[in-house]
């Protein structure tokens, strides 16, 4: 029942991407993107469980020296406490001198936990490593917990080496962005395709007239400015990603085999099949059995291991699937109670078998 449900849930959203879709959902304006920025830096203040890296030493030197604070011997500092790590983070494009952006923190070398740790002031730069867009510092929440506990063993909730500074840095540099030469801008298409940016064309041009719009490509639409909207290019923009355009998203089948995820687009069909899918269950269960020593000596009883082993196959017929929609396929599958790992291996057979009218995608 709840295989059903996830399955049927997830076809259900597939479906709903199949009509029409605003123009903001499928294209950037070229220029206005985001840039990544990059930098490395040290947070301190942790309980016991930072670095025992060599480089972790160095750097708590070189900051101290930075701050006027003269070490004579670098065997004195404990690395226990400190983490250096890397902090990344999204500058949203148009972001101004001032803006607060949300920041990263991931451990580079053995820390056991940021947790409760403070990232001290951390230059941001972008791919060329030249300017500083942005300062990144703040209390790093991990969202997340490593306990220890006695005879070696400790709790963990979450992954503790990777954390997060909302609003952590402020921008300090703007990056300059053009969208337009005052007379085009281009929308660049996310999911590229020759369909998509035809009918993206199509609607521009009902809006604002034949030739308003032209198809460079499946992923590139220019669009002329009309000489009456030139004046606010911001509403022109505003108004433009409102366009809905009718779109047909290709059929595709999406599994993720490391979550055992399968998403079934709405327009998936498979035809006509047979299938039959058996697992091979193998199982060892050992019991230990003490066998009492010779009689009228000291020695102390043998414990020696039974192992019993069971195998199972069930039996396995074979089921017709076959549908001319995403539900009929869920509704043909989950007839067969099959768990995710299954599904993955029956689809993968069906698209093999030339039955599946769907492009397959494994991840």
């Amino acid at each position: 029942m709840f295989r059903s449900f996830i399955l049927a849930a997830a076809i259900a959203l597939a479906g709903a991407c199949h009509g029409t879709m605003a123009i903001r959902d499928l294209c950037d304006v070229q220029g206005a993107r985001d840039n990544t920025l990059t930098g490395v830096g040290i947070v301190v203040g942790l309980r016991g469980t930072g670095d025992s890296a060599e480089a972790a030493v160095t750097a708590q030197r070189n900051l101290l020296d930075r701050m006027g604070v003269e070490i004579q011997d670098i065997d004195a500092l404990s690395s226990k406490n400190v983490a250096i790590c890397t902090v990344t983070a999204t500058l949203p494009p148009f972001a101004k001198e001032g803006t607060a952006i949300d920041v990263t923190v991931q451990s580079i070398y053995d820390a056991k936990s940021l947790e409760g740790g403070q990232l001290l002031d951390t230059f941001l730069r972008g791919p060329a490593g030249d300017t500083v867009y942005a300062v990144a510092s703040g209390p790093v929440s991990v969202g997340g917990f490593n306990t220890d506990i006695s005879a070696g063993s400790s709790v963990r909730n979450n992954h503790g080496t990777v954390g997060r500074i909302p609003r952590g840095a402020l921008v300090e540099h703007e990056v300059p962005a053009s969208i337009t030469d005052g007379e085009r801008i281009t929308l660049l298409v996310r999911r590229p395709s020759f369909e998509a940016a035809d009918g993206i064309r199509q609607a521009i041009d009902r809006a604002y007239g034949p030739g308003t719009a032209d198809a460079l490509s499946g992923g590139a639409v220019k669009v002329r400015i009309p000489a009456d909207e030139r004046a606010d290019l911001i509403k022109f923009i505003a108004d433009l990603n409102k366009l809905r355009v009718d779109i047909a998203q290709k059929a595709v089948v999406v599994i993720n085999e490391r979550t055992g995820t399968i998403v079934v687009g709405g327009d998936v069909m498979i035809k006509p099949c047979q299938v039959a899918h058996g697992s091979l269950t193998v199982k060892i269960q050992s019991t230990r059995l003490p066998v009492p020593a010779l009689p009228f000596t000291d020695a102390d009883p043998i414990v020696v291991e039974n192992a019993d082993v069971e195998v199972e196959e069930p039996e396995v017929y074979l089921a017709p699937v076959q549908g001319t929609s995403a539900a009929e396929v869920a509704q043909a599958l989950n007839a067969l109670r099959l768990t995710p790992r299954d599904m993955i291996a029956i689809f993968d057979a069906i698209h093999k078998a030339g039955a599946l009218e769907a492009a397959l995608e494994i991840r």
